[in-house]
């Protein structure tokens, strides 16, 4: 029992000292002239479920950030739209070395937790899983004030919108992917630190095609 013990103090030691060696990830300015026209991007938008191993390069990556719910004026709101201006939306981005949130006003990518969280994306899904990175949508529910059916609703739209948002973006940019609902949510809740005041609700595998 004393054994069992020590060894999980010493699991929980172990992760608190590899969680803190990430660092954080500054993006590149967004290069607000690349990319095809809007109705190419959604001529060619289509769900991709096939990856190379290849990482995502830092502008793309950069870009995508920006153009799924990035700041676009100098009063602070954002690429999507959503309910009241909430901002309700959070992303986070799993790398293979760990979790990261998007903090939109530094531009700029925030460890959460260290670790490689892409098979809790996936849930069984392989194809996700062999993905180099996977962005997943958080709506946070303490903007609306209350977890209403109404609220969850409008939180799920807005979700909606910053998920075609990278659809598109990912067209534009030659990037590949598809929106998915399966998740370990159990896993992934912990993984990224959210309260019962998060609602998770979508995530896009993202890649270069094969």
């Amino acid at each position: 029992m004393i054994r069992n013990i020590i060894f999980s103090v010493f699991l929980m030691c172990a992760f608190n000292i590899q969680a803190q060696e990430l660092k954080v990830i500054k993006l590149n300015a967004p290069d607000k002239t690349r990319g095809s026209a809007v109705m190419k991007a959604l001529n060619d938008r289509q769900s991709i479920r096939a990856y190379k191993s290849e990482s995502l390069r830092l502008q793309d990556l950069s870009d995508l950030l920006w153009a799924a719910n990035g700041i676009n004026r100098p009063d602070g709101k954002r690429t999507a739209p959503s309910c009241r201006d909430f901002r309700d939306v959070e992303i986070f981005v799993v790398l293979p070395e760990g979790a990261y949130y998007y903090d939109v006003t530094e531009h700029a990518l925030n460890p959460v937790s260290a670790g490689d969280f892409r098979g809790a994306v996936a849930s069984g899904q392989d194809f996700a899983k062999e993905a180099p990175l996977c962005i997943v949508l958080v709506a946070d529910m303490t903007k609306y004030g209350n977890m209403s059916e109404g609220s969850k609703l409008m939180a799920a739209i807005d979700v909606g919108i910053v998920c075609q948002n990278i659809n598109v973006a990912c067209a534009g940019l030659g990037l590949a992917t598809v929106p998915r609902g399966t998740m370990d949510q159990a896993t992934l809740r912990t993984a990224l630190k959210l309260t019962d005041q998060h609602l998770l609700l979508i995530n896009n595998p993202v890649g270069y095609p094969k």
